[in-house]
Protein backbone atom coordinates (compact mmCIF):
# COMPACT_ATOMS: atom_id res chain seq x y z
CA UNK A 1 0.00 0.00 0.00
CA UNK A 2 1.33 3.45 -0.97
CA UNK A 3 2.24 5.73 1.91
CA UNK A 4 2.78 9.48 1.60
CA UNK A 5 4.03 12.16 3.92
CA UNK A 6 1.05 14.33 2.99
CA UNK A 7 -2.19 13.85 1.06
CA UNK A 8 -3.91 17.04 -0.09
CA UNK A 9 -7.61 16.94 -0.96
CA UNK A 10 -8.42 19.33 -3.79
CA UNK A 11 -6.29 20.74 -6.62
CA UNK A 12 -7.47 24.33 -6.53
CA UNK A 13 -4.78 26.98 -6.42
CA UNK A 14 -4.41 26.73 -2.62
CA UNK A 15 -4.05 22.95 -2.72
CA UNK A 16 -1.39 23.15 -5.44
CA UNK A 17 0.49 25.91 -3.60
CA UNK A 18 0.51 23.96 -0.34
CA UNK A 19 1.65 20.82 -2.17
CA UNK A 20 4.49 22.62 -3.95
CA UNK A 21 5.88 24.13 -0.74
CA UNK A 22 5.75 20.79 1.09
CA UNK A 23 7.36 18.90 -1.79
CA UNK A 24 10.12 21.50 -2.07
CA UNK A 25 10.87 20.76 1.58
CA UNK A 26 11.38 17.08 0.83
CA UNK A 27 7.97 15.61 1.51
CA UNK A 28 6.31 12.99 -0.65
CA UNK A 29 2.99 14.63 -1.54
CA UNK A 30 -0.13 13.35 -3.29
CA UNK A 31 -2.89 15.74 -4.47
CA UNK A 32 -6.31 14.21 -5.11
CA UNK A 33 -8.84 16.09 -7.24
CA UNK A 34 -12.44 14.93 -7.66
CA UNK A 35 -13.01 16.53 -11.06
CA UNK A 36 -11.13 15.90 -14.29
CA UNK A 37 -9.61 19.39 -14.33
CA UNK A 38 -7.40 21.30 -11.92
CA UNK A 39 -8.09 24.69 -10.42
CA UNK A 40 -11.53 24.68 -8.79
CA UNK A 41 -13.26 27.95 -9.67
CA UNK A 42 -10.12 29.01 -11.54
CA UNK A 43 -10.22 25.91 -13.75
CA UNK A 44 -10.38 26.61 -17.48
CA UNK A 45 -13.68 25.44 -18.93
CA UNK A 46 -14.70 25.11 -22.57
CA UNK A 47 -18.33 26.17 -22.40
CA UNK A 48 -18.79 26.07 -26.19
CA UNK A 49 -16.51 24.50 -28.81
CA UNK A 50 -13.43 26.72 -29.05
CA UNK A 51 -14.57 29.15 -26.31
CA UNK A 52 -12.81 28.93 -22.95
CA UNK A 53 -12.88 30.87 -19.69
CA UNK A 54 -12.89 30.33 -15.91
CA UNK A 55 -15.40 31.14 -13.21
CA UNK A 56 -12.69 33.41 -11.78
CA UNK A 57 -12.00 35.66 -14.76
CA UNK A 58 -9.16 37.93 -13.61
CA UNK A 59 -6.30 38.14 -11.10
CA UNK A 60 -5.97 41.08 -8.73
CA UNK A 61 -4.16 39.97 -5.59
CA UNK A 62 -2.05 36.91 -6.30
CA UNK A 63 0.95 36.94 -3.97
CA UNK A 64 4.21 38.16 -5.46
CA UNK A 65 6.04 36.15 -2.76
CA UNK A 66 4.41 32.91 -3.89
CA UNK A 67 5.26 33.75 -7.50
CA UNK A 68 8.92 34.08 -6.50
CA UNK A 69 9.05 31.15 -4.09
CA UNK A 70 7.54 28.69 -6.58
CA UNK A 71 9.35 30.20 -9.58
CA UNK A 72 6.05 30.49 -11.42
CA UNK A 73 7.35 32.75 -14.19
CA UNK A 74 9.70 29.95 -15.24
CA UNK A 75 6.57 27.79 -15.53
CA UNK A 76 4.81 30.24 -17.83
CA UNK A 77 2.94 32.52 -15.41
CA UNK A 78 2.80 36.03 -16.76
CA UNK A 79 0.24 38.71 -16.10
CA UNK A 80 -1.05 40.73 -19.00
CA UNK A 81 -1.44 44.49 -18.87
CA UNK A 82 -3.41 46.00 -16.00
CA UNK A 83 -7.07 46.39 -16.90
CA UNK A 84 -8.83 49.71 -16.68
CA UNK A 85 -11.93 49.65 -14.49
CA UNK A 86 -14.94 51.26 -16.14
CA UNK A 87 -18.19 52.21 -14.44
CA UNK A 88 -20.68 51.99 -17.31
CA UNK A 89 -23.19 54.80 -17.78
CA UNK A 90 -26.15 54.22 -20.11
CA UNK A 91 -25.61 57.65 -21.67
CA UNK A 92 -22.02 56.72 -22.52
CA UNK A 93 -20.60 59.04 -19.84
CA UNK A 94 -18.48 56.41 -18.14
CA UNK A 95 -16.25 56.65 -15.08
CA UNK A 96 -12.80 55.23 -15.82
CA UNK A 97 -10.11 54.25 -13.30
CA UNK A 98 -6.69 53.91 -14.89
CA UNK A 99 -3.08 54.33 -13.75
CA UNK A 100 -4.08 55.68 -10.35
CA UNK A 101 -6.36 58.40 -11.73
CA UNK A 102 -10.07 58.74 -12.45
CA UNK A 103 -11.84 60.38 -15.39
CA UNK A 104 -15.54 61.02 -16.04
CA UNK A 105 -16.10 62.83 -12.74
CA UNK A 106 -15.85 66.43 -11.56
CA UNK A 107 -12.58 68.00 -10.38
CA UNK A 108 -13.51 67.64 -6.70
CA UNK A 109 -14.02 63.90 -7.04
CA UNK A 110 -10.88 63.53 -9.15
CA UNK A 111 -8.85 65.22 -6.41
CA UNK A 112 -10.62 63.25 -3.67
CA UNK A 113 -9.86 59.99 -5.51
CA UNK A 114 -6.13 60.66 -5.42
CA UNK A 115 -6.29 61.19 -1.64
CA UNK A 116 -8.59 58.19 -1.17
CA UNK A 117 -6.33 55.85 -3.14
CA UNK A 118 -3.28 57.00 -1.20
CA UNK A 119 -5.12 56.40 2.10
CA UNK A 120 -6.30 52.93 1.10
CA UNK A 121 -2.87 51.89 -0.15
CA UNK A 122 -1.33 53.11 3.12
CA UNK A 123 -3.83 51.09 5.15
CA UNK A 124 -3.46 48.03 2.90
CA UNK A 125 0.29 48.19 3.47
CA UNK A 126 -0.27 47.84 7.21
CA UNK A 127 -2.23 44.62 6.68
CA UNK A 128 -0.24 43.08 3.82
CA UNK A 129 2.11 41.02 6.07
CA UNK A 130 -0.91 39.68 7.99
CA UNK A 131 -2.27 37.78 5.01
CA UNK A 132 0.84 35.59 4.64
CA UNK A 133 1.23 34.53 8.25
CA UNK A 134 -0.68 32.40 10.70
CA UNK A 135 -2.89 34.49 12.94
CA UNK A 136 -2.35 33.23 16.51
CA UNK A 137 -5.27 32.17 18.64
CA UNK A 138 -6.25 34.43 21.52
CA UNK A 139 -4.81 33.41 24.89
CA UNK A 140 -1.96 31.19 26.10
CA UNK A 141 0.36 32.50 23.41
CA UNK A 142 4.02 31.60 23.08
CA UNK A 143 6.72 34.19 22.43
CA UNK A 144 6.53 33.86 18.65
CA UNK A 145 2.77 34.43 18.68
CA UNK A 146 3.10 37.40 21.01
CA UNK A 147 5.64 38.89 18.61
CA UNK A 148 3.18 38.44 15.73
CA UNK A 149 0.58 40.52 17.57
CA UNK A 150 3.27 43.03 18.54
CA UNK A 151 4.38 43.44 14.93
CA UNK A 152 0.80 44.26 13.88
CA UNK A 153 0.55 46.83 16.67
CA UNK A 154 3.89 48.31 15.66
CA UNK A 155 2.82 48.73 12.04
CA UNK A 156 -0.30 50.54 13.25
CA UNK A 157 1.76 52.80 15.51
CA UNK A 158 4.10 53.62 12.63
CA UNK A 159 1.14 55.11 10.77
CA UNK A 160 1.22 57.95 13.26
CA UNK A 161 -1.54 58.89 15.64
CA UNK A 162 -3.86 60.54 13.14
CA UNK A 163 -3.59 57.83 10.46
CA UNK A 164 -3.88 55.07 13.06
CA UNK A 165 -7.11 56.53 14.43
CA UNK A 166 -8.45 56.90 10.91
CA UNK A 167 -7.52 53.30 10.06
CA UNK A 168 -9.39 51.99 13.10
CA UNK A 169 -12.42 54.11 12.24
CA UNK A 170 -12.51 53.36 8.52
CA UNK A 171 -11.92 49.60 8.85
CA UNK A 172 -15.30 49.06 10.50
CA UNK A 173 -17.36 51.31 8.20
CA UNK A 174 -20.01 50.04 5.79
CA UNK A 175 -18.95 50.60 2.18
CA UNK A 176 -21.75 53.14 1.71
CA UNK A 177 -20.50 55.36 4.53
CA UNK A 178 -16.91 55.31 3.25
CA UNK A 179 -18.02 56.28 -0.24
CA UNK A 180 -20.42 59.00 0.92
CA UNK A 181 -17.67 60.55 3.03
CA UNK A 182 -15.33 60.90 0.08
CA UNK A 183 -17.23 61.34 -3.20
CA UNK A 184 -20.20 63.01 -4.89
CA UNK A 185 -20.45 60.90 -8.06
CA UNK A 186 -22.92 58.06 -7.48
CA UNK A 187 -21.35 55.99 -10.25
CA UNK A 188 -17.84 56.40 -8.81
CA UNK A 189 -19.12 55.36 -5.38
CA UNK A 190 -20.61 52.17 -6.83
CA UNK A 191 -17.46 51.32 -8.78
CA UNK A 192 -15.15 51.78 -5.79
CA UNK A 193 -17.50 49.99 -3.39
CA UNK A 194 -17.78 47.01 -5.73
CA UNK A 195 -14.54 45.30 -4.66
CA UNK A 196 -15.66 45.28 -1.04
CA UNK A 197 -18.90 43.49 -1.92
CA UNK A 198 -18.36 41.17 -4.90
CA UNK A 199 -18.41 37.51 -3.90
CA UNK A 200 -19.95 38.20 -0.51
CA UNK A 201 -23.32 38.35 1.17
CA UNK A 202 -22.86 42.00 2.06
CA UNK A 203 -24.58 45.13 0.77
CA UNK A 204 -23.35 48.74 0.79
CA UNK A 205 -24.98 49.37 4.17
CA UNK A 206 -23.81 46.11 5.78
CA UNK A 207 -21.64 46.85 8.84
CA UNK A 208 -19.64 43.65 8.55
CA UNK A 209 -16.22 44.19 7.06
CA UNK A 210 -16.55 45.47 3.47
CA UNK A 211 -13.67 47.92 3.94
CA UNK A 212 -11.42 45.14 5.23
CA UNK A 213 -12.34 43.15 2.14
CA UNK A 214 -11.25 46.10 -0.02
CA UNK A 215 -7.92 46.24 1.81
CA UNK A 216 -7.48 42.48 1.44
CA UNK A 217 -8.08 42.76 -2.30
CA UNK A 218 -5.39 45.46 -2.47
CA UNK A 219 -2.73 42.99 -1.33
CA UNK A 220 -0.35 41.69 -3.97
CA UNK A 221 1.77 43.43 -6.59
CA UNK A 222 -1.19 44.99 -8.45
CA UNK A 223 -2.50 46.95 -5.41
CA UNK A 224 -6.06 45.91 -6.20
CA UNK A 225 -5.96 46.44 -9.95
CA UNK A 226 -6.90 43.53 -12.20
CA UNK A 227 -5.10 41.66 -14.98
CA UNK A 228 -5.59 38.53 -17.05
CA UNK A 229 -2.66 36.06 -17.21
CA UNK A 230 -1.41 34.43 -20.37
CA UNK A 231 -3.85 31.62 -21.08
CA UNK A 232 -6.52 33.33 -18.98
CA UNK A 233 -6.87 32.55 -15.29
CA UNK A 234 -6.35 28.90 -16.20
CA UNK A 235 -2.79 29.89 -17.10
CA UNK A 236 -2.09 30.49 -13.41
CA UNK A 237 -3.32 26.99 -12.59
CA UNK A 238 -1.17 25.48 -15.35
CA UNK A 239 1.89 27.24 -13.90
CA UNK A 240 1.12 26.10 -10.34
CA UNK A 241 0.63 22.52 -11.52
CA UNK A 242 3.90 22.58 -13.46
CA UNK A 243 5.80 23.98 -10.46
CA UNK A 244 4.29 21.37 -8.13
CA UNK A 245 5.07 18.47 -10.44
CA UNK A 246 8.65 19.67 -10.90
CA UNK A 247 8.97 19.69 -7.09
CA UNK A 248 7.86 16.05 -7.03
CA UNK A 249 4.15 16.34 -6.30
CA UNK A 250 1.94 13.55 -7.63
CA UNK A 251 -1.45 14.83 -8.85
CA UNK A 252 -4.41 12.55 -9.57
CA UNK A 253 -7.59 13.91 -11.17
CA UNK A 254 -10.91 12.06 -11.23
CA UNK A 255 -10.10 10.83 -7.70
CA UNK A 256 -12.93 11.82 -5.39
CA UNK A 257 -12.22 11.32 -1.70
CA UNK A 258 -15.09 9.52 0.04
CA UNK A 259 -13.83 9.96 3.58
CA UNK A 260 -10.81 10.80 5.66
CA UNK A 261 -9.57 7.77 7.57
CA UNK A 262 -9.66 8.40 11.33
CA UNK A 263 -7.82 6.02 13.61
CA UNK A 264 -8.72 5.74 17.29
CA UNK A 265 -6.33 4.39 19.90
CA UNK A 266 -5.44 5.01 23.53
CA UNK A 267 -3.97 8.43 22.67
CA UNK A 268 -7.12 9.59 20.86
CA UNK A 269 -8.12 10.18 17.26
CA UNK A 270 -5.81 10.89 14.33
CA UNK A 271 -6.11 11.24 10.56
CA UNK A 272 -4.14 8.48 8.86
CA UNK A 273 -5.13 8.69 5.20
CA UNK A 274 -8.12 8.75 2.88
CA UNK A 275 -10.54 6.37 1.25
CA UNK A 276 -11.55 7.20 -2.32
CA UNK A 277 -15.11 6.93 -3.57
CA UNK A 278 -14.15 3.66 -5.32
CA UNK A 279 -12.95 2.15 -2.03
CA UNK A 280 -9.18 2.56 -2.54
CA UNK A 281 -7.38 3.49 0.67
CA UNK A 282 -4.23 5.62 0.68
CA UNK A 283 -2.25 6.19 3.86
CA UNK A 284 -0.28 9.28 4.91
CA UNK A 285 1.31 10.92 7.93
CA UNK A 286 -1.11 13.80 7.53
CA UNK A 287 -4.09 14.89 5.45
CA UNK A 288 -4.59 18.49 4.30
CA UNK A 289 -8.00 19.53 3.02
CA UNK A 290 -8.37 22.34 0.49
CA UNK A 291 -12.12 21.66 0.48
CA UNK A 292 -14.48 24.02 2.28
CA UNK A 293 -14.93 23.54 6.05
CA UNK A 294 -18.44 22.06 5.88
CA UNK A 295 -17.41 19.50 3.26
CA UNK A 296 -14.28 18.66 5.21
CA UNK A 297 -15.85 18.15 8.62
CA UNK A 298 -19.34 16.92 7.75
CA UNK A 299 -18.77 14.85 4.61
CA UNK A 300 -15.18 13.67 4.98
CA UNK A 301 -14.53 13.51 8.74
CA UNK A 302 -18.04 12.89 10.07
CA UNK A 303 -19.67 14.49 13.10
CA UNK A 304 -19.18 11.27 15.07
CA UNK A 305 -15.47 12.19 15.23
CA UNK A 306 -16.02 15.78 16.41
CA UNK A 307 -17.13 17.48 19.60
CA UNK A 308 -20.67 18.84 19.48
CA UNK A 309 -19.67 22.47 20.19
CA UNK A 310 -17.17 22.46 17.33
CA UNK A 311 -19.72 20.80 15.04
CA UNK A 312 -22.29 23.47 15.86
CA UNK A 313 -19.82 26.27 15.06
CA UNK A 314 -19.04 24.73 11.68
CA UNK A 315 -22.75 24.25 10.99
CA UNK A 316 -23.38 27.95 11.65
CA UNK A 317 -20.79 29.12 9.10
CA UNK A 318 -22.43 31.27 6.42
CA UNK A 319 -21.63 29.55 3.14
CA UNK A 320 -24.42 30.44 0.70
CA UNK A 321 -23.04 31.97 -2.48
CA UNK A 322 -24.51 35.14 -3.96
CA UNK A 323 -22.79 35.30 -7.38
CA UNK A 324 -23.83 33.71 -10.67
CA UNK A 325 -21.55 33.40 -13.70
CA UNK A 326 -22.65 34.33 -17.21
CA UNK A 327 -20.53 33.25 -20.17
CA UNK A 328 -21.29 34.38 -23.71
CA UNK A 329 -19.67 33.03 -26.88
CA UNK A 330 -19.74 35.93 -29.36
CA UNK A 331 -19.13 35.96 -33.12
CA UNK A 332 -17.40 39.33 -32.87
CA UNK A 333 -16.31 42.06 -30.51
CA UNK A 334 -19.32 43.79 -28.90
CA UNK A 335 -19.55 47.56 -29.19
CA UNK A 336 -20.26 49.37 -25.92
CA UNK A 337 -21.64 52.90 -26.28
CA UNK A 338 -19.03 55.48 -25.35
CA UNK A 339 -16.11 53.01 -25.29
CA UNK A 340 -13.56 52.84 -28.08
CA UNK A 341 -12.59 49.31 -27.07
CA UNK A 342 -14.15 47.22 -24.25
CA UNK A 343 -10.83 45.87 -22.99
CA UNK A 344 -11.23 46.80 -19.33
CA UNK A 345 -13.17 45.50 -16.35
CA UNK A 346 -16.66 46.95 -16.74
CA UNK A 347 -19.01 47.45 -13.80
CA UNK A 348 -22.77 47.73 -14.29
CA UNK A 349 -24.03 49.36 -11.09
CA UNK A 350 -25.35 52.90 -11.67
CA UNK A 351 -25.24 53.83 -8.00
CA UNK A 352 -25.01 52.38 -4.51
CA UNK A 353 -28.79 52.09 -4.27
CA UNK A 354 -28.89 49.77 -7.30
CA UNK A 355 -26.50 47.44 -5.47
CA UNK A 356 -28.52 47.68 -2.25
CA UNK A 357 -31.81 46.95 -4.05
CA UNK A 358 -30.31 43.92 -5.82
CA UNK A 359 -29.13 42.66 -2.43
CA UNK A 360 -32.62 43.17 -0.99
CA UNK A 361 -34.08 40.95 -3.72
CA UNK A 362 -31.58 38.19 -2.95
CA UNK A 363 -32.07 38.55 0.80
CA UNK A 364 -35.67 37.45 0.35
CA UNK A 365 -34.83 34.57 -1.98
CA UNK A 366 -35.32 36.33 -5.32
CA UNK A 367 -32.74 36.90 -8.03
CA UNK A 368 -32.22 40.60 -8.67
CA UNK A 369 -34.84 42.27 -10.83
CA UNK A 370 -32.16 44.74 -11.99
CA UNK A 371 -28.89 42.77 -11.98
CA UNK A 372 -25.60 44.43 -11.12
CA UNK A 373 -22.50 42.84 -12.54
CA UNK A 374 -18.81 42.90 -13.47
CA UNK A 375 -17.85 42.12 -17.08
CA UNK A 376 -14.58 41.30 -18.82
CA UNK A 377 -13.83 40.11 -22.34
CA UNK A 378 -10.77 37.97 -21.60
CA UNK A 379 -10.26 36.98 -25.23
CA UNK A 380 -9.09 40.56 -25.87
CA UNK A 381 -6.16 39.88 -23.55
CA UNK A 382 -5.54 36.30 -24.67
CA UNK A 383 -6.67 35.32 -28.16
CA UNK A 384 -6.34 31.61 -27.36
CA UNK A 385 -9.62 31.76 -25.41
CA UNK A 386 -11.81 32.03 -28.53
CA UNK A 387 -11.63 31.22 -32.26
CA UNK A 388 -10.05 33.83 -34.51
CA UNK A 389 -12.19 36.97 -34.72
CA UNK A 390 -14.59 35.77 -32.03
CA UNK A 391 -14.77 36.54 -28.33
CA UNK A 392 -15.72 35.41 -24.83
CA UNK A 393 -17.69 37.63 -22.48
CA UNK A 394 -17.48 36.67 -18.80
CA UNK A 395 -19.70 38.31 -16.17
CA UNK A 396 -20.05 38.03 -12.40
CA UNK A 397 -23.75 38.64 -11.73
CA UNK A 398 -24.66 39.85 -8.22
CA UNK A 399 -26.83 39.22 -6.16
CA UNK A 400 -28.09 35.74 -7.02
CA UNK A 401 -29.17 33.56 -4.08
CA UNK A 402 -28.07 29.98 -3.64
CA UNK A 403 -31.49 29.25 -2.16
CA UNK A 404 -33.92 30.70 -4.70
CA UNK A 405 -37.55 30.91 -3.63
CA UNK A 406 -39.25 28.08 -5.53
CA UNK A 407 -35.90 26.47 -6.41
CA UNK A 408 -33.56 26.77 -9.38
CA UNK A 409 -35.56 25.42 -12.31
CA UNK A 410 -34.63 25.69 -16.00
CA UNK A 411 -37.24 28.43 -16.29
CA UNK A 412 -35.71 30.39 -13.38
CA UNK A 413 -32.22 30.14 -14.89
CA UNK A 414 -33.49 31.24 -18.29
CA UNK A 415 -35.33 34.22 -16.78
CA UNK A 416 -32.20 35.38 -14.94
CA UNK A 417 -30.06 34.85 -18.04
CA UNK A 418 -32.46 36.97 -20.10
CA UNK A 419 -32.45 39.77 -17.51
CA UNK A 420 -28.65 39.74 -17.39
CA UNK A 421 -28.33 39.92 -21.20
CA UNK A 422 -30.99 42.65 -21.35
CA UNK A 423 -28.94 44.61 -18.81
CA UNK A 424 -25.74 44.27 -20.86
CA UNK A 425 -27.64 45.22 -24.03
CA UNK A 426 -28.48 48.62 -22.51
CA UNK A 427 -24.78 49.43 -22.86
CA UNK A 428 -23.93 47.22 -25.88
CA UNK A 429 -27.13 47.39 -28.00
CA UNK A 430 -26.04 44.95 -30.72
CA UNK A 431 -24.82 42.18 -28.47
CA UNK A 432 -27.83 39.87 -28.77
CA UNK A 433 -27.20 39.39 -32.49
CA UNK A 434 -23.61 38.32 -31.72
CA UNK A 435 -24.42 35.56 -29.22
CA UNK A 436 -23.53 32.07 -30.46
CA UNK A 437 -23.97 30.35 -27.10
CA UNK A 438 -24.61 31.31 -23.49
CA UNK A 439 -24.05 29.64 -20.16
CA UNK A 440 -25.41 30.71 -16.77
CA UNK A 441 -24.07 29.10 -13.59
CA UNK A 442 -26.01 29.85 -10.41
CA UNK A 443 -24.43 29.35 -6.98
CA UNK A 444 -26.19 25.96 -6.90
CA UNK A 445 -24.52 25.06 -10.21
CA UNK A 446 -21.15 26.23 -8.86
CA UNK A 447 -21.63 23.99 -5.83
CA UNK A 448 -22.12 21.01 -8.12
CA UNK A 449 -19.42 21.76 -10.67
CA UNK A 450 -16.74 23.09 -8.32
CA UNK A 451 -17.46 20.89 -5.27
CA UNK A 452 -17.87 23.82 -2.87
CA UNK A 453 -20.68 24.15 -0.33
CA UNK A 454 -23.19 26.81 -1.35
CA UNK A 455 -21.14 27.75 -4.40
CA UNK A 456 -19.48 30.41 -2.23
CA UNK A 457 -16.33 32.02 -3.68
CA UNK A 458 -14.67 32.17 -0.27
CA UNK A 459 -15.96 28.79 1.02
CA UNK A 460 -17.43 30.74 3.92
CA UNK A 461 -18.41 34.38 4.22
CA UNK A 462 -15.54 36.85 4.48
CA UNK A 463 -16.87 38.91 7.39
CA UNK A 464 -15.69 40.28 10.73
CA UNK A 465 -16.77 37.24 12.75
CA UNK A 466 -15.21 34.80 10.25
CA UNK A 467 -11.84 36.46 9.68
CA UNK A 468 -8.27 36.38 10.98
CA UNK A 469 -7.90 34.16 14.06
CA UNK A 470 -11.60 33.25 13.82
CA UNK A 471 -11.49 31.82 10.29
CA UNK A 472 -13.27 29.47 9.90
CA UNK A 473 -13.70 29.14 13.68
CA UNK A 474 -11.50 28.75 16.71
CA UNK A 475 -9.87 25.32 17.11
CA UNK A 476 -9.40 25.27 13.31
CA UNK A 477 -8.14 28.80 12.58
CA UNK A 478 -4.41 28.03 12.60
CA UNK A 479 -4.75 25.37 9.85
CA UNK A 480 -4.56 22.48 12.34
CA UNK A 481 -7.87 20.98 13.46
CA UNK A 482 -9.28 19.10 16.48
CA UNK A 483 -8.23 15.89 14.67
CA UNK A 484 -4.44 15.43 14.96
CA UNK A 485 -2.89 14.95 11.53
CA UNK A 486 -5.68 16.84 9.75
CA UNK A 487 -5.09 20.35 8.42
CA UNK A 488 -6.99 22.93 6.35
CA UNK A 489 -5.54 24.94 3.45
CA UNK A 490 -8.60 26.15 1.52
CA UNK A 491 -10.30 29.51 1.10
CA UNK A 492 -12.28 28.90 4.30
CA UNK A 493 -9.03 29.45 6.22
CA UNK A 494 -7.15 32.69 6.88
CA UNK A 495 -6.79 34.96 5.00
CA UNK A 496 -9.70 33.92 2.74
CA UNK A 497 -10.71 33.39 -0.85
CA UNK A 498 -9.86 35.11 -4.08
CA UNK A 499 -6.84 34.21 -6.19
CA UNK A 500 -4.31 35.21 -3.56
CA UNK A 501 -2.79 31.93 -2.35
CA UNK A 502 -2.42 32.82 1.32
CA UNK A 503 -4.21 29.78 2.79
CA UNK A 504 -2.07 27.32 0.84
CA UNK A 505 1.13 29.20 1.65
CA UNK A 506 0.34 29.60 5.35
CA UNK A 507 -0.86 26.04 5.88
CA UNK A 508 2.33 24.64 4.34
CA UNK A 509 4.52 26.80 6.56
CA UNK A 510 2.50 25.85 9.63
CA UNK A 511 2.90 22.15 8.81
CA UNK A 512 6.64 22.56 8.23
CA UNK A 513 7.09 24.08 11.69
Amino acid sequence: MNHYDTIIIGAGHNGLICAAYLARSGQRVLVLEASDTLGGMAAPREFHPGFKTSVAHSVSQFSAKITRDLDLEAHGFKLGKTLTTVGLNDAGEHVVLQDGAVSGVGPDDASAYADYRQMMQRFAGVLNPVWLQTMPRIGNNNLSEILTFASIGLRLRLLGKDHMREFLRVAALPARDLMDENFDSELLKAVLGWDGLIGSRMAPRSPNGAVLVMLYRMSGALSGDHAIPNGGVGGLITSLHSSAVEAGVEVRTGSRVGRILIQADESGLAATGVELADGEQIMADRVVSAADPKTTFFDLVGVQNLEIEFTNRIRRLRCDGYVAKLHLALDGLPAFDGLERPDGRMIIAPDMDSIEFAFDDAKYGESAGQPVMEIVIPSLQDASLAPNGQHVLSAHVMYVPYRLKGGWTDEAREALCERAIDTIARYAPGIRKQILHRELLTPLDLERTCNVTGGHWHHTEFAMDQMLMMRPTYDAAQYSTPIPGLYLCGAGSHPGGGLMGGPGHNAAHEILK
